[in-house]
């Protein structure tokens, strides 16, 4: 299938500069925004997506800066706390005011007059609602299908029914079931000229577009015959063409039964030539299959 001109997947066609891959290993594109202001913002977004790591600081940093905020709003005139703590001014101020947020209430530190008593009452309505967001936040993630699939580092340029073929394989890395994979490999070059640089896409045929379940490895495999963009194409033709392969897989998770995708991509730099995938399961003395993930991307010379 040789790269149309009007065939654009929605990374554009004009570029300029030297590029670099247009998806990260972890799936996510190279592309940022500018111009941005804070109405685009969405937290709910960014907290469901962030990583375990930043999650857990932004609620604490959070929480932390919602109980610095009452603390100085108990310092105010006419606030008055009594406590029997023994701690500072603004210590007993920022401990009642964590109190108040997560309704634990020791008892040995309570307000005094109308002014500490009423903030207290927001604090504790706003804890309420603060506690409920954090743990529906909590909850989505957790509860958010994904696909965790295992790519392998390299593509390979194998033999294949006589002629040659593009390969790479995939695994499901977690013990849930997926089903109806569908994958598509989109081939994207760029054309340097006296112009400004233009970036061609050809959406790949496949030997098998999908199979119907995953609870072993999948070789996807790209003929390259006399009709693929590659064929008589070498390692250098590639590499000048700053060639990279897109890969998008689709499936059907059972278990939250929801559609899942990941993205990959592999550079021209990142194809063997001249090798094939080695054997990546075995059959055990119970007859049973397994499939070792650490040997999903091991090669062998031919």
């Amino acid at each position: 299938m040789q790269p149309r001109q009007d065939f654009d997947p929605g990374l554009t066609q004009q570029v300029d500069g030297q590029l670099r891959r247009a998806i990260n290993p972890d799936g996510s594109f190279n592309v940022f925004k500018s111009g941005l202001n804070w109405r685009d913002s969405n937290l709910y977004l960014y907290l469901i997506e962030a990583p375990w790591p930043r999650f857990f600081l932004v609620i604490f940093a959070g929480f932390l800066a919602l109980n610095a905020a009452f603390a100085a709003l108990y310092l105010l005139p006419g606030a008055e706390l009594v406590s029997s703590a023994g701690l500072g001014r603004y210590s007993t101020a920022f401990f009642f005011s964590v109190h108040t947020l997560t309704t634990v209430g020791y008892g040995d530190i309570y307000p005094k007059g109308f002014w500490p008593n009423f903030l207290s009452a927001i604090e504790a309505m706003i804890g309420l609602l603060a506690f409920a967001l954090a743990t529906g936040l909590f909850y989505g993630r957790f509860s958010k299908p994904s696909a965790r699939l295992k790519f392998t580092d390299n593509m390979v340029v194998a033999p294949y029914k006589g002629i040659t073929s593009l390969q790479f394989r995939i695994a499901n890395r977690r013990k849930n079931v997926l089903i109806e994979l569908e994958a598509r490999i989109l081939f994207m070059t760029v054309r340097r000229g006296d112009g400004p640089p233009t970036r061609d896409y050809a959406d790949l045929e496949l030997e098998r577009r999908g199979v119907y379940f995953l609870p072993l490895s999948w070789t996807i495999v790209h003929p390259i015959d006399a009709n693929s963009p590659l064929f008589g194409l070498t390692a250098e033709d590639l590499a000048k063409r700053e060639a990279e392969f897109l890969v998008l897989i689709r499936a059907f998770d059972d278990t939250f039964s929801q559609t899942v995708h990941a993205r990959f991509s592999y550079r021209h730099d990142e194809i063997v030539w001249n090798a094939k995938f080695d054997s990546a399961f075995f059959v055990n003395e119970h007859g049973d299959l397994v499939l070792e993930l650490d040997r999903l991307g091991r090669l062998k010379a031919l």
